[in-house]
């Protein structure tokens, strides 16, 4: 098991006091996924990714207690935050949710939604660690290659789709941003979107910097530079390798769509 970095370990502690606390006998498991499970967790920037496994759908009292109890957390740790999801044994492997009314914590807001994805499941199988419950190796389902490269098909005709569109019709109002808000898109959007990538050329998964790592070795030259500015972003670095933050965005926005084109073209 790999050793979890001091501030999650203090984080999680308490967190899971404070649950059996005040939600006694309901917490049956505690999966982290996500960068720290790829071994690829970075100080101030990573979130704590987890999976909380309950024995019953919660009321809305005990909803709120849930509320209180990660506000209790975030208002002594600001960081890292935690963004997962309470489900129950039955629901793990699913790749289709059964309604809209699971618990997820995200942006330090608790909210009802569904969470189900064939990436999720992955790095729980493969590469998740158990803070409470079996070993993930042991739970009861199973997730393949191809779930993976489907999900990652519909999600580029979508989310990544939409998304590019979505910054173009925002540009001008996104380069009144500051320089740090600026930042925060472009690591997103270009490594994220290099996870997609990887994924369809490697039937796996790997972690932000992993991926723009692996771009740097595998899409041309003419790319690297908004590729490299993204990894510095995510490690905190500062090279001021463009002349403007005009110049990033429109970078950031053709490589996107070079990407999406690749990927259809060549990965599909």
């Amino acid at each position: 098991m790999l050793e979890l970095p001091v501030n999650v370990k203090i984080v999680l502690d308490e967190y899971i006091t404070l649950f059996h606390a005040l939600l006694p006998n309901t917490l049956e498991g505690f999966y982290l996924q996500g960068s720290i499970a790829l071994d690829a967790y970075v100080e101030d920037s990573s979130d704590i990714d987890f999976i909380a496994i309950i024995n019953r759908r919660l009321s809305e009292g005990e909803a709120e207690i849930l509320a209180e109890i990660h506000s209790a957390i975030v208002s002594t740790y600001p960081r890292p935050e935690m963004d997962g999801v309470y489900m129950m044994w039955a629901d793990i492997g699913k790749l289709e949710a059964d309604d809209n009314n699971y618990l997820y914590y995200n942006g330090g807001q608790l909210s009802y939604g569904a969470y189900f994805n064939a990436i999720t499941w992955w790095i729980l199988k493969k590469h998740g660690i158990s803070m409470i419950g079996p070993q993930p190796t042991v739970l009861n389902f199973e997730i393949e290659p191809q779930h993976l490269v489907e999900y990652v098909v519909e999600n580029m005709k979508t989310y990544w789709a939409g998304r590019i569109e979505k910054i173009e019709q925002a540009m001008e109002n996104m380069l009144q941003f500051t320089t740090e808000e600026i930042d925060v898109e472009i690591e997103w959007s270009v490594l994220g979107i290099l996870r997609q990538y990887y994924t369809l050329k490697e039937h796996a998964i790997i972690s932000k910097l992993g991926a723009g790592e692996y771009a740097l070795l595998h899409i041309p030259a003419e790319w690297h530079p908004i590729i490299q500015e993204a990894i510095d972003i995510r490690k905190g670095v500062k090279r001021d390798s463009f002349a403007s933050d005009e110049q990033r965005m429109d970078k950031t926005v053709r490589f996107l769509k070079y990407v999406i084109g690749y990927c259809n073209s060549d990965l599909v």
